[in-house]
């Protein structure tokens, strides 16, 4: 949708809208109660994600020791934000960004699932025949005072706020269905039977889909039923389809922001809320005996507000209870379903790169750009991501062996052999490597979460990181005519020299490959790539006092060692630039996080 169409079909809505409100002041009443309510949610979320700071990521990563305290934790964050959608994103942003396993995300689905029920009871209370504006009045005040209490007082005072708008917003849509109750005949609703009661179903889907918000849905229903206007039948329909919108919404943010990690636990979250509906809608009539008979038992007999309240917890219940046994398999399935994407391959001895299309950013999603922690691990494995690309173009460009990075090292006779054409660099570069970098500068540039200083240093160091990789390709373009022509001609002194350097270079990337794939504390790391700089600054010295050596001795001339000094600058270049994204030291908070999932993963 182009931005033009976007635009007349907002003034088109605002229009309608506008007629609409100009037709009927009941039904400005009850939108007016609806934007307030929204606002207030909205006020709500943030200023409590303020207030929890980095302590929910923290305890989002000490969540997946075991699936009972990933359910914990979907309960009781949901209950703390009233959002299962805040949690449930932040939960896909942690797994796309490989701090948590899928595993330990979907029990944080269930738990967000159940603690979403907190929020229709205390709608349900808020509902009932008494004003909440007498309160919502004083907090106005209190909450534009906590503004100038610091940070930590205007994120107390907006809670306040959001709680006082909540209230207001609770009362106007009371208020509005009073007004256009006159108008409205109940009868008009679908009756009895599967299909009026799919129908009311895709009406609360959609009612949620088109709010964003599960809560606003509910409110309405809740207000709804007690302006008489809904029959309980007619609210446990609309109720199922709230549960099935929240999800949706998820989904789908999920499936066009996130990376394959993050589509599967949006999945999760889609079928978990689908199968429960279904089960909920299959057992309706079990269900809404039930409920009649606990809410008599528990004395609320007559009021369908909390009936309705008791209904979504019970049939989110039963769905948290038939998912549990299942919840590893379920994993394992959805890693079939969605498998990772991988980079289209590139032939070992490809000249140019097929016509595969360009390789793109695996790690990065939309969600991770909300918290700052999320987006820097998401940046740290596309850093990575993007140094095996440059790799993989740097083997090619030099005609080295990319298959032998990893395992037993190549052979002497296959580093020393004639080389094949050249490999076109710019076109192995415009295919492999420029689509990533170009990803992950855009996606540095969006993050929208607040950060502190460090890690705005981070952020720097790895735009800095991104950029020497990708000038280790260009140095490896400007490395190829020379090396590659003297590797092709006879032997002599020149061609055993630019077999030397050939060797260093390909045994720094061997150790960094391996570094990659070790599993090592940040202090282990930083040891092992100031050795293999150490070890770049011995090689260089050696190398520079054979060509002075081979010079004096008259077995090259001036241009020969002139150019192998200059390649020997190319060599160190590429090897800083495949170096920088390893030791970008990331902030303080990720590497505490990192170790609070590799601890609760250990334990569980």
């Amino acid at each position: 949708m182009g931005p033009k169409l976007r635009i007349l079909l907002l003034v088109a809505a605002a229009a309608a809208l506008s007629w609409s409100f100009w037709r009927d002041a009941g039904w400005l009443q009850l939108c007016a109660g609806l934007a307030i309510f929204l606002f207030g949610m909205q006020c709500l979320e943030e200023g409590l994600r303020q207030l929890a700071g980095g302590r929910l990521e923290q305890l989002l990563a000490r969540s997946t020791g075991t699936p009972l305290r990933g359910l914990l934790f979907g309960v009781g964050g949901t209950v703390l934000l009233q959002s299962s959608t805040l949690v449930s994103l932040l939960t896909i942003a942690f797994i796309s960004s490989g701090l948590i396993q899928l595993a330990g995300g979907l029990a944080i689905i269930f738990g967000a699932n159940l603690g979403a029920t907190s929020g229709i009871w205390l709608l349900a209370l808020a509902g009932q025949g008494f004003s909440l504006s007498p309160l919502a009045l004083p907090m106005l005040v209190f909450g534009v005072l906590g503004g100038v209490a610091g940070p930590k007082g205007r994120a107390a005072g907006r809670v306040v706020l959001g709680i006082a708008f909540v209230f207001l917003g609770i009362d106007q849509v009371k208020a509005g269905f009073d007004a256009v109750g006159g108008g409205f005949d109940p009868s008009v609703l679908p009756s009895g039977g599967a299909s009026g009661v799919l129908l009311l179903v895709l009406a609360g889907v959609g009612a949620t889909v088109v709010l964003q918000s599960s809560h606003a849905t509910l409110m309405l229903i809740l207000a709804a039923q007690a302006a008489g206007q809904l029959e309980l039948g007619h609210a446990l329909a609309l109720a199922i389809g709230s549960n099935v919108g929240s999800s949706v919404s998820t989904g789908v943010v999920g499936a066009l922001g996130g990376n394959r990690s993050g589509q599967r636990l949006a999945l999760a979250h889609v079928l978990f809320n689908l199968v429960s509906a279904g089960l909920a809608l299959t057992l309706l009539a079990p269900l809404t005996w039930l409920v009649v008979a606990a809410s008599g038992l528990l004395g609320f007999g007559d009021n369908a507000l909390l009936q309705l309240a008791l209904f979504h917890t019970l049939f989110n219940v039963t769905g948290v209870a038939v998912f549990w046994p299942w919840q590893a398999r379920l994993a394992r399935w959805l890693q079939a379903w969605l498998p990772d994407r991988a980079d289209p391959v590139l032939a070992p001895d490809a000249v140019v790169p097929a016509a595969a299309g360009v390789v793109r950013a695996r790690y990065l999603s939309g969600q991770a750009l909300d918290s700052a922690d999320a987006a820097a691990a998401a940046v740290a494995l596309e850093l990575r991501h993007l140094r095996e690309l440059c790799a993989e173009v740097v083997c090619h460009a030099l005609d080295l062996p990319a298959e032998a990075l990893s395992g037993p090292g190549p052979d002497e006779a296959r580093l020393a052999r004639a080389p094949r054409e050249a490999a076109d660099a710019d076109a192995l570069y415009r295919q492999r490597v420029k689509g990533v970098y170009a990803d992950l500068l855009a996606f540095m540039g969006r993050v929208e979460a607040p950060m502190d200083e460090e890690h705005q240093r981070y952020w720097t160091a790895a735009q800095m990181a991104a950029m020497q990789a990708v000038e280790a390709v260009k140095g490896a373009k400007h490395l190829q005519k020379n090396m590659l022509a003297r590797l092709a001609g006879p032997p002599s002194p020149q061609r055993e020299a630019y077999l030397a350097l050939r060797r260093h270079l390909f045994a720094q990337m061997r150790a960094l490959h391996a570094l990659d794939r070790e599993p090592l504390d940040n202090g282990a790391r930083v040891q092992r790539l100031q050795a293999m700089e150490e070890d770049a600054d011995r090689f260089e010295a050696q190398f520079r006092a054979q060509v002075l050596a081979l010079l004096r001795e008259g077995r090259i001339d001036g241009l020969q060692a002139g150019s192998l000094l200059n390649d020997l600058g190319y060599v160190d270049r590429i090897g800083q630039g495949l170096r920088a994204p390893a030791a970008t030291e990331e902030p303080g908070s990720l590497r505490e996080l990192r170790r609070l999932s590799r601890q609760e993963d250990t334990a569980g």
